[in-house]
């Protein structure tokens, strides 16, 4: 199967091998997928880090960047090097929910765990419990995964 972006047109060649329940499954995956990428280019993802790294004085990411491949995870990041990835499904959701991830990430470089210090730094961004919920309902829909 393969998927290209030609103008604001989605094309996408698939097997003919493939029932017509599996096509209109993938061509949905498929679509989703560039709209996804398309959300995320409009986001300038470091300035977001940065602000919010001053903002509750978080450290800031060496590098943050969005990835298509986190199916079970928000985002993550790894503290030594200070590498921050953001799954780019966020990119459809409210600013808000994504600020509340790029707060959870950069809390991490600071406290890698998830004690009473990280929660201490990720609750300095006011709107983390309703953040927490919504993507637990998010989470509840596995269709929205794909």
């Amino acid at each position: 199967m393969q998927a290209e972006q030609v103008g604001d047109t989605v094309r996408i060649s698939i097997p003919a091998r493939m029932t017509k329940v599996e096509e209109e499954h993938w061509v949905g995956v498929m679509v989703r997928r560039f709209e996804r990428r398309a959300a995320a280019a409009e986001q300038d993802l470091a300035g977001r880090a940065d602000a919010l790294a001053d903002r509750y004085g978080l450290p800031r990411p060496q590098s943050i960047r969005w990835v298509g491949n986190q199916l079970r995870r928000w985002g993550s990041c790894t503290p030594v090097d200070g590498s921050v990835r953001i799954s780019d499904r966020l990119a459809r959701y409210p600013t808000w929910v994504l600020d509340y991830v790029i707060v959870h990430e950069l809390a991490h470089l600071a406290e890698p765990g998830h004690g009473q210090g990280f929660h201490a730094l990720v609750d300095r961004y006011p709107k983390a419990e309703r953040a927490r919920g919504f993507l637990m309902g998010v989470d509840l829909s596995y269709g929205e995964r794909a």
